[in-house]
């Protein structure tokens, strides 16, 4: 695919490169506005998908035959492509992973090794389960100490406390730039610079940011990052992790098996270089191509231009909710990406989730794996829209619609 000039935003093209926007859910047209839990994908991956099974399917890194070396080339092209859009200094900065979930678990387990008793790790109250359970577990098993960053009721970090957290025994920083549950965009290049005052390494979660806004991990400074593909229309079951090449150099195998290792006899073991020492065993193949592709779809793009159009569908969405009696937007930071969650007076998430469905909607309910922003909240969960680059202002008026219908249902 042509990256080399830039494509026009056009919404009807671009709608017509996903497929499966053009379906029906129970006799209604589909509006898909759940985003931040999984992306649509534009035909060019799918076909993309299809070809690899179709006429390049073999393993990689092993075998001489043409076809292992094709996918292996279209493999490792795949990861100079990825650190290229991250403005990665070493394509060997790359490793692939499951997802999100795994390269933060990656990090907690290798870089944890690198730690000891009493060294602390700051995340925020904002997190999402797995910013939280991977450090947790590290506690647990080195005895190191979790502190938590506090977040006002707009859903912002308290910044001061941040500071205040900060000390010479702070290790690591482990925080989400994008709420997947509030929306709010957290001041990252900030928390950055400050985390490496003391000398502590930072974590960036970009599972909610790497489809919404351009990364470049040298500007930010950034230890580490992580997202997962399905977020930015590529497949799931594929992520990556991003990791300065100095530590991750320092950093011991998460895994043991094929491909992460030199030389192996029953006395000792030595490792491989980077990446390889972090990808053990058979990859997801496939899934790492076609994240590739999916990251060429989306820098045909201006992503300025797409950030636009998607934050313009956040607030023509907020300022309709806002109308109706009883509706509370649940994280109202000034710095917001395109997610918005509400409550509504005498009327469960999950209902209302579920009478939108019928009428072809799709938004997510409940905690959105971030238990404790709705116990901080006192709330069981909310409803979630959340939008891309795909969507429209007239999709909006009709949830607006849909949702006026089920919320008169329920009370």
């Amino acid at each position: 695919m042509e990256t080399t000039g830039k494509r026009k935003f056009n919404l009807r093209e671009i709608r017509e490169d996903f497929p499966a926007l053009r379906q029906t859910v129970y006799g209604k047209n589909l509006i898909y506005f759940d985003n931040g839990a999984t992306s649509q994908k534009p035909q060019y991956v799918i076909d993309a998908i299809n070809k690899y099974y179709s006429k390049d399917n073999a393993n990689i890194h092993r075998g001489v035959h043409h076809l292992s070396q094709k996918a292996t080339n279209e493999y490792e092209a795949s990861r100079k492509t990825i650190a290229t859009y991250l403005n990665a200094k070493h394509t060997h900065e790359i490793i692939f992973t499951k997802g999100t979930t795994e390269g933060i678990n990656l990090v907690a387990f290798s870089f944890g090794q690198l730690l000891q008793k009493g060294d602390e790790i700051i995340i925020s109250a904002m997190e999402h389960h797995s910013n939280i359970v991977p450090w947790q577990m590290l506690c647990e098993r080195v005895g190191c100490v979790l502190k938590v960053i506090p977040i006002n009721k707009k859903g912002e970090i308290i910044y001061d406390e941040y500071l205040q957290l900060l000390n010479d025994k702070t290790k690591l920083v482990a925080v989400s730039h994008i709420s997947n549950s509030l929306g709010t965009i957290n001041p990252i290049k900030k928390m950055i610079d400050e985390a490496h005052k003391v000398g502590a390494k930072v974590l960036i979660d970009g599972a909610q940011s790497i489809q919404h806004t351009k990364i470049d991990v040298q500007a930010l400074d950034c230890d580490f990052y992580v997202f997962s593909g399905h977020k930015v229309f590529g497949p799931t079951g594929i992520g990556v992790l991003y990791g300065k090449e100095a530590i991750l150099n320092k950093m011991p195998p998460y895994q043991g098996g094929g491909d992460m290792i030199l030389k192996v006899t029953f006395e000792k073991t030595t490792y491989n270089e980077l990446p390889f020492k972090f990808e053990a065993g058979t990859p997801h193949i496939a899934g790492a191509i076609c994240l590739g592709k999916a990251i060429e779809y989306l820098n045909q793009f201006n992503i300025e231009d797409l950030e636009k159009h998607e934050l313009e569908l956040a607030d023509y969405a907020t300022d309709l909710l806002l109308t109706f009696e009883g509706l509370h937007i649940i994280g109202e930071s000034k710095k917001k990406t395109s997610v918005v969650s509400f409550i509504v007076d005498g009327a469960h998430p999950f209902d209302i989730g579920t009478l939108l469905d019928k009428q072809g909607v799709a938004v997510r309910t409940g905690h959105h794996c971030t238990q404790p922003v709705m116990d901080f909240y006192k709330i069981p969960g909310t409803v979630r829209a959340s939008f891309a680059f795909y969507n429209t202002k007239e999709e909006i008026d009709y949830f607006i619609a849909a949702l006026d219908k089920a919320i008169t249902m329920l009370r």
